[in-house]
């Protein structure tokens, strides 16, 4: 397979070579092609996890 860099494109849903989408419409870059087709779970299990912090932040008011 070819070296890196990954990126995760939105577009498409895939992982995509340097030589890719623009930069704009996808994630990364990513050292691995692992790294990169995980991307977009671990931006949502962050994201979850920003919203369940800003929910208890609006809780304490």
């Amino acid at each position: 397979m070819a070296e890196g860099p990954w990126y995760w494109c939105l577009d498409h849903a895939a992982v995509e070579p340097q030589l890719g989408c623009p930069n704009d419409r996808r994630m990364g870059p990513y050292d691995t092609v692992e790294e990169a087709e995980t991307a977009i779970a671990r931006a949502r299990e962050r994201t979850a996890e920003m919203d369940r912090l800003d929910e208890e932040w609006s809780d304490d008011d």
